[in-house]
This record gives C-alpha cells, structure tokens and sequence, in this order.
C-alpha cells in the first residue's frame, strides 16, 4: 500500500489526507481501518525515538497510537505538510514527553522522607505526586483504550466482521449513521433481542423493526453496522463509546 494512499470502500486513489479530512466530519469506520492500517508506521516512529525496537504490547507504542488518533483530530488543510510527516510530529513530541514524565517520575521515586518536613519540600512533593497520580490516570486509560480494542477487533471476528468490512459499510451520511445508532440501542434495550444477537450471530431485523422508524432495506443496508455498534454497547466497551458518542466528549 503506497504510504499516501489508503483504499477504503474500493475508493483506491483517495488520498491519506482526503481520508483525515472524511474522518474529522464523523467518518469513525474509517478512523479505526486509518490506525490499524498505519500501526506499522506508528511502531516505527517510536522505536526511532526510542532508540530501540518496540512492539505492540509496549506502553510506548500505545502512546504512539494515542498521538496518531491525537494527529487525524489536529491535522489541517493548507499547513504545508502531509499527514505522515505532521503525524510523526505529534508522535515524537508524545514519546519524548512519556520519556520525561516517566524519567521525572523515578528520580522523584525515593525522595527522602526528611525532605518532606521542609515546607518547599512537602510542596513539591505534593506537585510530583499529583503529576505521578496524573501520569498513571492517563497511562491507565491508554492501555485501557487499547485492550477494548484488541477485544472488540476480536468480537467483532465472532460475526464474520473485520474492521475493514466494517469501514466499508459505515453509513456515509451522518444522519444514515444516527439512525443506524438509535437502532443499536433499541437492540440493546431489548434482552430478547440481544440474545438473539449473540446466539445467532445475525441482526434480528424483524424483530428490530417493530421498535425503530427506518425501513427493513435500510436495516438491511446497514446491518454490518448496527450490529458493531450493538456490540460496543453490549460489551461496556467505555473506551471506544466516544467514537459513537461524541457529543459526550469533553471540549478541550
């Protein structure tokens, strides 16, 4: 696959930053097939900095997908680079300042207790422990954040779905993706339906159609879906729900 180009939905000539762009409007399929496609690339950006090699397994590397997701929010037209080179950018910047918390962090580490009965010492022992409790939070959501989706790809292979199928069939307009949304909830909130769900690996779409307003050829269109979507809330994938949720997501 040509660095620059990424075929999505059989749209082979699209490009990379054409891609970002289509994610940035509400594109989350497409979100998903960018960063497992581009995880080589991310793995090779961090084992630069880092000086050493670095697999999937290691906190580094979920920093680095962290950055890239953080690169496809932040990237803009008319700046004057492509997105690879801006998203191994942010990513350096990531690693490096990982690197300098986690350094901070271990030289703080044994702080001797009789530093603390200074009052500058209790302050800033205060500060660095906060940063400490600050640092392990996030480092905490990243690794979260990783293993739902290393549980959901999984899920998701139970019902015949990859995240490539899944971005092929990801309703293009918003308002085709709202409605595939509320009909994934009104599944849910239906335990017949969910165990139908899970026992068939199939959408019961008769059954659905009693409680949404769509047609049966736009359930039908959109099954693949509805039924990932299903799947993140039946699964309390809390990590991913910003994906499908993003109205709940703090501004920042």
């Amino acid at each position: 696959m040509n660095a620059n180009q990424l075929a999505i939905g059989g749209s082979l000539n699209l490009s990379l930053e054409n891609n970002v762009f289509k994610v940035q409007q509400g594109d989350e399929a497409l979100r998903n097939h960018i960063i497992e496609s581009y995880q080589p690339f991310i793995k090779k950006v961090v084992s630069k900095v880092c000086n050493r090699f670095i697999d999937q397994t290691m906190d580094e590397f979920s920093v680095g997908l962290v950055a890239f997701n953080e690169a496809i929010n932040q990237y803009q037209k008319g700046q004057g680079s492509k997105f690879l080179t801006f998203a191994d950018m942010v990513i350096r910047r990531r690693i490096i300042d990982f690197i300098r918390k986690e350094s901070r962090q271990m030289r703080h580490i044994y702080l001797d207790q009789a530093d603390k009965n200074d009052e500058g010492g209790m302050e800033e022992s205060y500060v660095e422990q906060r940063a400490a409790i600050d640092y392990y939070e996030e480092k905490r959501r990243i690794s979260e954040r990783v293993e739902q989706i290393t549980n959901y790809r999984e899920l998701l292979l139970t019902y015949g779905i990859t995240f490539d199928v899944l971005s092929k069939h990801c309703p293009k307009h918003a308002d085709a993706r709202e409605n595939a949304k509320v009909a994934a909830k009104k599944l849910v909130a239906h335990k017949d339906l969910v165990q139908f769900l899970k026992k068939k690996k199939q959408l019961p779409i008769k059954d659905l159609l009693q409680f949404v307003s769509c047609s049966r050829k736009t359930i039908e269109r959109n099954r693949k879906y509805i039924i990932a979507l299903a799947l993140i809330y039946i699964g309390e994938f809390s990590a991913l729900k910003s994906y499908i949720e993003p109205e709940k997501e703090t501004a920042h």
